[in-house]
């Protein structure tokens, strides 16, 4: 049960928090969607420094930073993108548990080389679950709203010691993409399909949660017929009318009408979560075994 008394007061939430943890997996047969924590290894990491169970809720915040206060003596810890962290005029250290004092306050700066950082406190945060999960998912509107200023997030009860590491090292974004093709790959021009790997896509300003979308190369169809709605999975690369590219990320819909070219390793899913608007992204085509097997480049915390 949360200490009533135990709360993340938010100040300024920046351009845009929200509360995650590890999603809703596993409800797409109801129409559910996952959500969840788009860097998912930044996630994870953060409530580890706090000592919380890796699954209890963070505050993903996006690009711009924000600021908060905290109503008791907690401890807290910063991952995912770099960015500046304060309690007032005073520097705090990023990616390390950190004491704060009741009524401190807590500004993250805008994130550097990269667009979504993770705020854990000690006990996580508290919020009502929605079918299992405290996400909130901006798609279908499951979970808390995004966060507004003056919102008090309750806080749980803290689970254990914090947990430092040697070295961690901030998320980085993803310079390629691991694709998997299929299902509907043979619904595109080969010589399109040939091209697609290897070549370049920026991403654009209207890509949030929901999807990253790209624009570069088109990626022609052969295949005009009408595709019936079918089932999507995080990381499906969907292809709509127009040939420009758009990766589902944790808040996409569960079923789709435009036909999947492929699907993105999930071990390169994380570094989406850090592309900011104008980031350059190639897509490689590789093999289901090649895909499984490769770890992609990123954060690999030392402890």
């Amino acid at each position: 049960m949360p200490d009533e008394q135990r709360f993340l007061e938010v100040v300024d939430p920046g351009a845009l928090a929200t509360v995650q943890d590890l999603g809703r997996a596993g409800l797409a047969h109801l129409g559910v969607p996952r959500s969840g924590a788009l860097d998912e290894p930044a996630h994870r990491l953060a409530n580890r420094l706090v000592g919380n169970p890796e699954g209890a809720a963070t505050v993903e915040v996006t690009l711009t930073g924000a600021r908060f206060r905290v109503s008791r003596a907690c401890t807290v810890a910063v991952t995912g993108a770099w960015c500046e962290v304060r309690s007032g005029t005073r520097p705090l250290a990023w990616g390390t548990p950190v004491t704060l004092s009741a009524g401190s306050a807590l500004a993250l700066g805008p994130a550097r080389d990269g667009l979504r950082c993770h705020l854990a406190v000690a006990g996580g945060v508290a919020v009502e679950p929605v079918l299992g999960s405290r996400s909130t998912d901006l798609l279908s509107g499951l979970g808390p709203a995004p966060l507004r200023g003056g919102d008090r997030l309750p806080l749980g009860p803290p689970h254990g010691v914090p947990r430092p590491v040697n070295a961690a090292e901030p998320s980085r974004s993803a310079r390629e993409l691991r694709v998997r093709p299929g299902p509907r790959d043979d619904w595109f021009d080969p010589a399109a399909l040939a091209a697609l790997d290897g070549s370049s896509y920026s991403v654009t300003s209207d890509s949030n949660r929901v999807g990253l979308r790209l624009r570069g190369p088109s990626v022609r169809r052969r295949d005009d017929r009408e595709l019936p709605s079918e089932g999507l999975v995080l990381g499906a690369v969907q292809v709509p009318a127009d040939g420009q590219p758009v990766v589902f990320l944790a808040d996409h819909p569960t079923t789709g009408g435009y036909p999947v070219v492929g699907v993105v390793a999930a071990a390169d899913l994380p570094g989406c979560a850090q592309l900011r608007p104008g980031d350059t992204v190639t897509l490689r085509l590789v093999s289901p075994g090649r895909a499984g097997r490769d770890a992609a480049p990123g954060r690999q915390p030392r402890g």
